[in-house]
């Protein structure tokens, strides 16, 4: 992992980013679990598909990538996809988050920095300011940025030209994406949640990779209460490989990976004790709801954006809850879970 260049007319101070590739060593155990190829990406097919196509034809032709947007749910492979992309194409891969670059000046360091068919991955795209964005519009179509110079009488606008590069952004929420910059990428694709037999299928392939020894049944019981996401499910592979080997002979059984997961708090459905609080609130204090995001974080005692981007995806997902214009609303599977009866606990007082 190499650091940008500090201080530099071209990489100004401020501008953060780090160049990677599949084969860094840096973090080792993250650089094993990645997939190397295509075919080693587990899922989203259609995506995975759409992508193929386009390097194709963009290495046939000898041509940069197009700009491609990818989206959904954390956890799910967008910045691996970025690093397959990269190694398929023999490309440079500079890796960036929206947050970090605030700054016009931040954005040129970056973009002047790429070689010819390099790969800028900014991760949570809909979080750049606004007045980056704007930037961003000529760099993607005309490969150029013109920037200010000084202020008042001295002010002077410079234009620096930019090598044909491939802007890749990743976000997990869309529809805080401009039209403008949605509407500037070739490619859109979302990420969905994995099924189970994916899943364990992946869970297996991280056991291998780390060399673990696990039974058919524990690798399905890691992958039934990962809910749906690669990055969870290594996740708790690492910990029931700790808990095998604290508690057991080191292999990840049914009934160790059960163990496992019932001491961190996730259950058969993969849900948690904040997921199982969020409902309870709901039906014990508002009768099921409607009931807005920002009261049921102030009774559960956490963050409504922590709540919105980590527990409710998968909860509406699965059909606990339902998302409305009036509010959430819980849903009949969610009563199940919490085991309170709906008709019981939502009948109105008369006066």
């Amino acid at each position: 992992m190499t650091l940008s260049p500090e201080d530099s007319p071209e990489s100004p101070k401020g501008a953060k980013f780090i160049e990677r590739s599949l084969d860094d060593s840096s973090n080792p155990q993250d650089s094993i679990l990645r997939p190397l190829s295509f075919d080693d990406f587990a899922g989203q097919e259609k995506t995975i598909e759409r992508l193929q196509v386009m390097v194709g034809a963009a290495r046939e032709r000898g041509e940069p990538l197009n700009h491609i947007l990818l989206s959904g749910p954390p956890g799910l492979g967008k910045t691996t996809l970025s690093l397959i992309l990269g190694q398929e194409m023999q490309s440079k891969v500079t890796v960036t988050s929206g947050p970090v670059i605030d700054k016009p000046a931040d954005l040129a360091g970056l973009l002047t920095n790429l070689g010819e068919g390099d790969i800028l991955f900014i991760d949570e795209i809909h979080r750049i300011t606004k007045t980056v964005e704007e930037y961003l519009y000529s760099a993607m179509e005309d490969f150029r940025i013109d920037i200010m110079i000084d202020q008042g009488p001295n002010a002077r606008s410079v234009r620096l030209n930019l090598p044909r590069f491939t802007l890749l952004g990743a976000t997990t929420r869309m529809g805080l994406l401009t039209a403008p910059l949605r509407s500037r990428f070739t490619l859109q694709s979302r990420l969905d949640y994995y099924d189970r037999t994916t899943l364990q299928g992946i869970v297996e392939r991280t056991c291998g990779l780390l060399k673990v020894t696990y039974e058919t049944a524990g690798a399905a019981e890691i992958a039934r209460r990962a809910r749906g996401t690669p990055r969870i499910a290594n996740n708790l592979v690492n910990f029931c490989r700790d808990y095998a080997q604290q508690r057991s002979n080191g292999t990840i059984s049914q009934d160790i990976a059960a163990a496992a997961l019932k001491l961190l708090e996730i259950d058969q459905r993969g849900l948690d004790e904040m997921d199982k609080q969020m409902m309870r609130v709901m039906a014990e204090n508002y009768k099921g709801g409607p009931v807005g995001l920002s009261t049921i974080a102030i009774a559960v005692g956490e963050e409504a954006h922590t709540l919105e981007e980590v527990h409710e995806p998968f909860l509406i997902q699965e059909g606990y809850l339902q998302r409305t214009s009036k509010g959430r609303v819980l849903a009949e599977k969610g009563w199940q879970v919490i085991g309170l009866d709906p008709k019981r606990n939502t009948q109105t007082d008369l006066l």
